[in-house]
């Protein structure tokens, strides 16, 4: 199993930091159809735009797009790996076990 976890891991960095470089300048849709449509001028900025891994590059330069994703692969795998851990099966505790009450 652990082979398996680390073979996924291995692909996600390899996606996030190879292939992201190949992808669209401009993949968000929603984006595209709200400036078509004359919404866009309606807008306002995200509370989060300013943040270093806003709009796919590290710190809004397109060279480090890779890093980006790789960063994001990182932060995402350590959140769901905590929660994996924190919310398994506990030995020698069944599944079905009605949790005490007091």
């Amino acid at each position: 199993m652990k082979r398996f976890f680390l073979g996924f891991a291995v692909v996600s960095v390899l996606l996030a930091g190879v292939v992201s470089y190949f992808a669209d300048s401009d993949p968000d849709g929603l984006d595209h159809v709200t400036e078509q449509q004359g919404i866009a001028e309606h807008a306002r900025e995200h509370p989060l735009s300013g943040w270093p891994l806003a709009d796919y590059a590290l710190g809004g330069d397109d060279r480090f797009t890779g890093l980006a994703g790789v960063l994001g692969v990182a932060v995402t795998l350590a959140v769901a790996g905590g929660l994996f851990r924190v919310l398994r099966k506990r030995p020698g505790k069944p599944a079905d076990a009605k949790p005490d009450v007091g």
